[in-house]
């Protein structure tokens, strides 16, 4: 599977990434899904300190013990939480970020991380205060690469201007357009990467797309009314011929250069398989404009 490089980190991400937020709480069955994306040539894996509140860290780094020189292992912080009453508050503070990541480095097993992220953020964060625990944690080889999991523009441009993040992860997929607008542009001059989640819109994308609209998108989705969705999935399976749906969400994200993975979730092995079976694939120009114009080029309204 093709590697990108991650901003200017010495670092090279599968334009795959496995999210593991969807991987449970059964440590057997997530080992395989693991397994599974490892063997199909995925070797990033994203995970995060507030998933099942410290649990998916352990079993990720379980599953990854006797392998992790493979892997280019991904976690957040910022989420200040108690496992015990299973309730949390937002601290994005230096404190917090320094003892988060030692919580997390022993849930996962492991004395460093790869690529470590701020889970969140808004503009009246100490920003500067949240960028120089970053910072710290990088000289003294914890962690090798951060950045930020964010759709606000108004943060990204901030992080863009007084850091050295090397990838930003938000939200993007053919229906949500809105980093289109000015974000990936940005990010792509400043040589900083994006790692694109929700690829498949909660499968409103996928190879189930129309069992997942009826469950998912009868309220609509972001400015779509629900018979907006359905006419567009008739009409992506025009563009697709009969391809794998799958496989057109995820190569339209990776389309642009600044994006350097597309992170999916699974909670099965055939969601693997199913996302997986993309490799190699990408668009032409012309399907690309195709798609584009089906769908809506959205604009964010707030976090401007």
């Amino acid at each position: 599977m093709k590697k990108n490089q991650l901003g200017q980190s010495d670092l090279y991400v599968s334009e795959l990434t496995l999210g593991c937020m969807s991987l449970g709480t059964d440590s057997k069955k997530a080992r395989g899904i693991i397994d599974r994306a490892l063997d199909a040539g995925v070797n990033h894996l994203d995970t995060a300190d507030l998933y099942d509140f410290g649990q998916n860290e352990k079993i990720v780094g379980d599953a990854i013990k006797d392998k992790r020189d493979q892997v280019i292992l991904t976690s957040k912080v910022g989420n200040n939480f108690n496992e015990e009453k299973q309730d949390w508050f937002w601290d994005p503070s230096r404190e917090h970020i320094e003892d988060g990541v030692k919580d997390s480095l022993h849930r996962l097993g492991t004395d460093y991380i790869d690529f470590y992220m701020l889970h969140g953020g808004t503009i009246d964060d100490p920003i500067g205060e949240s960028i120089e625990a970053f910072e710290n944690l990088k000289k003294e080889g914890l962690i090798r690469a951060y950045g930020i999991s964010s759709i606000r523009p108004n943060v990204i441009r901030e992080y863009v201007q007084h850091s050295n993040i090397d990838a930003v992860m938000m939200q993007y997929n053919m229906l949500d357009r809105r980093p289109e607008e000015e974000t990936l542009d940005l990010l792509c001059e400043n040589s900083i990467s994006v790692l694109a989640r929700g690829p498949l819109a909660k499968g409103m994308l996928s190879n189930r797309a129309l069992e997942q609209i009826d469950k998912k998108g009868r309220d609509g989705f972001l400015d779509y009314s629900y018979d907006e969705l359905k006419t567009i999935q008739q009409e992506l399976e025009k563009i697709n011929n009969r391809n794998s749906m799958n496989a057109l969400a995820l190569n339209y994200v990776l389309k642009h250069p600044a994006v350097a993975s597309a992170v999916f979730g699974a909670s099965s092995v055939s969601q693997v398989d199913d996302n997986t079976s993309s490799d190699g694939m990408s668009l032409t120009d012309e399907t690309y404009r195709k798609i584009q114009s089906k769908t809506k080029s959205i604009q964010y309204t707030n976090h401007r």
